[in-house]
């Protein structure tokens, strides 16, 4: 396995170096004109469901992301571990998830790193080592939360955000559970919200699909289809190892 992992971290490198030729697109958020955008989605991945696909598919066609990097946790610092398969089996269900999308990598960063998995240590990584323009994709239910994250501040200096709305969670709350000291290292600028830093927020409209991976694994303990709700290759992967299922009493 270390082995693999060896591998798998020598490809993201030769990813990150391969986006420096690809062209920039034009737009009036860019910042740096030298690198390219690349989108982070980060999370548990348990298990990676269409919605995580679809959800990166339209950021990245909104906001002129080169690729868009997933980036399963090891441990989640703000989820009992009840219910949480592997860090392996939900690495191995990501890549089997991307597998057929070009525009979509899968990086082993925080499972390699092993312990809790912490954002402003992911960023500082992937800002410190790669050249390109990080763009964090999360949901308006962790920024309400992000008061929690560690190191919450320097998050905002380390990357641009793109902020999808979820249900029952509009930005304007989500945004006012925001600590102060750091909604006043913002300025508005139209739709968006510009740090102190100049790194961008943007509260973002993208409509997704309405799938959950709570929503999975219960039709999986319950063993009912989960067919339409991931990709064939990941529910071949669920069945097979009996993940998710009830255990037998």
């Amino acid at each position: 396995m270390a082995k693999n992992r060896s591998r798998n971290n020598s490809s993201f490198k030769t990813f990150c170096l391969s986006i420096r030729s690809l062209p920039v697109k034009t737009s009036p958020l860019f910042v740096k004109q030298d690198t390219v955008r690349v989108g982070i989605l980060g999370g548990t991945f348990n298990p990676p469901h269409l919605g995580h696909l679809r959800l990166a598919e339209e950021a990245a066609e909104l906001y002129g992301l080169k690729k868009v990097l997933f980036i399963p946790c090891y441990i989640p610092p703000h989820k009992k571990s009840d219910h949480i398969v592997s860090a392996d089996d939900r690495l191995n269900m990501t890549r089997l998830s991307c597998d057929k999308n070009p525009l979509f990598e899968v990086s082993d960063l925080e499972v390699a790193r092993t312990g809790p998995s912490y954002t402003v240590e992911t960023l500082e990584i992937l800002r410190a080592q790669y050249a390109c323009e990080t763009w964090f994709i999360m949901g308006t239910d962790s920024l309400a939360e992000v008061h929690t994250w560690k190191d919450c501040e320097r998050l905002f200096y380390l990357s641009h955000f793109i902020v999808i709305e979820r249900p029952g969670t509009p930005f304007e709350r989500a945004w006012g559970e925001v600590p102060t000291r750091i909604r006043t290292a913002f300025n508005t600028c139209g739709d968006s919200w510009i740090h102190s830093s100049s790194n961008c927020l943007i509260p973002s409209k993208i409509r997704g699909l309405d799938i959950s991976a709570t929503m999975v694994r219960t039709l999986c303990r319950d063993r009912r289809s989960i067919r339409y709700l991931v990709t064939d290759s990941v529910r071949s992967y669920i069945t097979g190892r009996n993940l998710y299922a009830k255990p037998v009493s």
